[in-house]
């Protein structure tokens, strides 16, 4: 198989608030595992979907600052507040209502306003800086998904040096369009249905890109990543494992903050796991093509399928991070300590989710919870799982080397 450059790939899933695990993993991958490398962590392309991109926007802005970069996501998370970034729309859940009965024109499309996550975004990313880190090199290409309201379809917001063509053909299902990447984009991408309203871009309505491609692989392969880290702040369970809560409530009637949650949770966290399964079976193909066949399989396989050069099949080296610990039940615990306050209605609704240390409604408590107190609980949970892939993530970086 014909060399390649080594290109490392950042792939942020979506998740809400969880999003503060990625900022956790990040900090240990950019401090400790650069420590043991002795130069710091380049990441050529950057891929988010949802909250995902919110971070990746920030770490594509100062792309020219490996590790202070990290540091800037860590006190942006640190410092947010629940009642400033939850703003509820007047009427929400009364308009939705009225919308489904077809009794107002122009019915409320979410419960939370989306000026607030707006401000916080454009005060803590310049994205001219994202254009010029990508004209000196210093990046290969940032992607941000998003699903088209009107057809379904993901959308791939793709910003790299040559703005057009579009940098792989389109599908059915996935359309990249080439932009240069704006707040906007990543609004579109971050606006979970029912949480936060859609997002219109040249005339069209966006939502988030979870709902179709919650975990951006896809985008980091078409744009010739040859390594890539996965961050994914979902937690597994063990085969089989049913929380007592669970057994004793399984026969009950589920509330609609339960169903709304589960509903999030297969939407946005719980397909991963075919993705990674599906690019394992590729690397064994491919692997034991080049062992029977000799180095040049992947090159003859994809030429016989029709592939354009560089565009073909080929190994991904892959590494998934993901929450070790159940992040709703870490959301409960949160707020039914006394120290946790929010005034007004949406605070006695935190407190009714997170009655049970194993509430079901916690699902949903968890993607809203933008607390600062609660994100540093999740950056510390993302350093620990981290650590417990010191030496994976040692061999994947030093693959790629530094600057």
């Amino acid at each position: 198989m014909a060399e390649e450059a080594v290109r490392v790939g950042l792939v942020l899933a979506g998740g809400a608030a969880r999003g503060a695990y990625e900022v956790g993993v990040l900090e240990y991958v950019v401090t400790e595992v650069a420590k043991d490398l002795g130069h710091e962590i380049i990441f050529d392309i950057l891929c988010g979907t949802s909250v995902g991109a919110l971070n990746i926007s920030c770490l594509a802005a100062f792309a020219d600052e490996p590790r202070s970069r990290v540091a800037r996501l860590d006190n942006v998370w640190s410092s947010l507040k629940v009642s400033e970034i939850l703003r509820p729309v007047s009427g929400g859940w009364l308009d939705a209502m009225r919308g489904f009965l077809g009794r107002t024109p122009e019915p409320q499309s979410s419960l939370f306003q989306a000026g607030p996550l707006e401000r916080l975004l454009s005060n803590s990313v310049p994205f001219e800086r994202i254009d010029t880190h990508l004209r000196a090199g210093r990046l290969h290409g940032v992607t941000v998904s998003a699903t088209q309201v009107a057809t379904g379809r993901t959308v791939v917001f793709v910003q790299r040096r040559r703005a057009h063509p579009a940098p792989w053909p389109e599908t059915g299902t996935v359309v990249p369009k080439p932009v240069r990447l704006r707040p906007a984009h990543i609004l579109a991408s971050a606006a979970v249905p029912m949480l936060f309203p859609a997002v219109r871009i040249d005339g069209r309505h966006y939502c988030d890109g979870g709902l179709r491609q919650n975990v951006p692989i896809s985008p980091a392969r078409r744009l010739g990543a040859t390594h890539i880290l996965v961050i994914n702040p979902k937690y597994h369970r063990a085969k089989g494992e049913v929380t007592v809560e669970e057994a004793r409530r399984e026969d009950a009637f589920p509330s609609p903050f339960f169903l709304l949650g589960k509903t999030l949770n297969a939407l946005l966290l719980d397909r991963l796991d075919n993705d990674i399964d599906r690019l394992g079976k590729i690397n064994a193909i491919i692997e034991a093509g080049e062992r029977r066949f000799g180095p040049d399989f992947a090159d003859i396989i994809s030429e016989e399928l029709g592939y354009p050069p560089g565009r073909g099949l080929r190994s991904l080296e892959t590494i998934l991070i993901s929450a070790s610990e159940s992040i709703s039940r870490l959301c409960a615990e949160h707020v039914r300590q006394p120290s946790f306050e929010v005034p007004g209605m949406l605070g006695r609704i935190m407190k009714r989710l997170a009655e049970d240390t194993e509430s079901r409604e916690s699902d949903l408590l968890s993607y809203v919870l933008f607390d600062g107190d609660f994100a540093r609980g999740l950056i510390e949970l993302g350093r620990s799982d981290a650590k417990q892939h010191h030496e994976a993530l040692c061999h994947l970086f030093a693959q790629r080397g530094g600057v």
